[in-house]
């Protein structure tokens, strides 16, 4: 594996995918952002924060099972292209309806809000599988770690700028103004996508039968203890420690800040994750640790109970940056032993699993979110969640064969 890595960044149809990711990973986190904060702002209720990413991530959850299996047996640009076209005409509702162009009252726009985000939910589920297969169709092997550096990189500098310019929109547009900026990045990510030419590829001469296709992926991973471990570490840290579904509510109560504000707090971690995965596109990891990563989680653990007790704007950006950073590293090994380990065949399948775990992370947690601040109250809530994280990595770190684990990505 070469020291730096411009080479992937020749490739036409990886600048296109990397264009494409940009642009989604822009309109996601700004209509998340604009849900959030038109949620709390009419509701004033955290459990209804925290019920925003369950109604997210049950339909993905279940349409994870097959999404896979279709993506494998399928073409994954074709169902890429109808997934972003779904997210787009999506948003395009929600901007005639709670964009305020379409007179309803309060109730009627919640329900709207958590139609749509459950539709997004849908559409997310298979597109995620498909984009990841995508990728090892116009990527050499060698250059895969990489690649998944610029694009951890390239998503983190999309979650900047999403939450950013959708808080500043907001703040001086509302919700009225604020909607545009999701369903034009949308409409941008579905010309990129289309533009694609992937090469041609052998399929199976007869389609396996869909349990038992989805069956398998999933004997894959429990049979696999590496890629097991690491997505299960993944998935309980940020299921405990993400305090991003809070944000509005801690922007309100504890610091005292509006929509501009919250837009920078949504952006905070992206700012150190994108610096630290530019680091890895540049120099990409030889060697992947089972020690680096349990570091990594531990330190996204301490930095949230960091940001909870803090009380300062200033402190709780560099808490919530420097967890992004921690984070940004975890995704880079989480990404190159999926791409590395997983057979060509069943990379939708593999991948629909991986999202099961990511969506339970971040969707489900910040229902936990929700449901601890309503307990707990929103301070206690955040620094229980970061002790938790602790606690999963003191767990996985019991094991032996697991602290020892060592890949060698340029021998794989």
């Amino acid at each position: 594996m070469s020291g730096l890595s411009f080479n992937v960044l020749c490739l036409r149809d990886f600048r296109l995918l990397l264009a494409a990711r940009f642009c989604t990973v822009v309109a996601l986190q700004a209509q998340s952002v604009v849900v959030g904060w038109q949620i709390y702002s009419l509701t004033k209720d955290p459990l209804l924060l925290g019920l925003t990413g369950l109604t997210e991530a049950v339909p993905a959850i279940f349409c994870a099972l097959f999404a896979g299996y279709f993506v494998d047996i399928g073409q994954p640009k074709r169902i890429y292209l109808w997934c972003l076209g779904t997210l787009s005409l999506n948003t395009l509702i929600l901007l005639v309806i709670a964009g305020g162009y379409l007179p309803m009252n309060e109730s009627h726009v919640v329900a709207a809000l958590f139609t749509g985000v459950f539709i997004s939910g849908l559409a997310r589920s298979f597109a995620m599988p498909a984009a990841f297969s995508i990728l090892p169709r116009i990527i050499p092997r060698g250059e895969m770690a990489g690649a998944l550096s610029w694009q951890t990189s390239v998503f983190q500098i999309g979650a900047i700028t999403g939450p950013a310019v959708a808080g500043l929109i907001y703040g001086g547009y509302g919700a009225h103004g604020a909607w545009w900026m999701p369903v034009t990045m949308l409409c941008i990510s579905f010309m990129m996508i289309g533009f694609i030419r992937l090469p041609n590829w052998e399929r199976a001469a007869t389609k396996p039968k869909a349990f038992e296709s989805i069956r398998e992926g999933w004997m894959f991973i429990l049979g696999n203890k590496t890629l097991l471990t690491v997505m299960a570490l993944d998935m309980f840290a940020v299921l405990f420690g993400g305090a991003v579904a809070m944000l509005p509510m801690f922007a309100d109560q504890v610091l005292h800040i509006g929509a501009e504000g919250l837009g920078a707090l949504r952006a905070a971690p992206a700012i150190g994750a994108v610096l630290t995965a530019l680091v890895f596109a540049l120099r990409p990891m030889k060697v992947i640790s089972a020690r680096r990563l349990l570091f990594v989680v531990a330190g996204f653990g301490v930095c949230m109970i960091g940001f909870g007790l803090s009380q300062y704007f200033w402190l709780s950006m560099i808490f919530l940056a420097i967890s992004g950073a921690f984070d940004s590293v975890s995704m880079i090994i989480r990404g190159t032993l999926m791409q590395l380990l997983t057979p060509e065949a069943m990379k939708g399948r593999v991948s629909a699993v991986n999202s099961m775990f990511i969506i339970s992370s971040n969707e489900i947690g910040a229902f936990e979110s929700g449901v601890a601040a309503k307990l707990l109250g929103l301070v206690p809530s955040i620094v229980f969640g970061g002790i938790a994280t602790l606690s999963v990595v003191a767990a996985a770190a019991r094991s032996k064969s697991f602290r020892r684990m060592t890949v060698k990505a340029d021998e794989i």
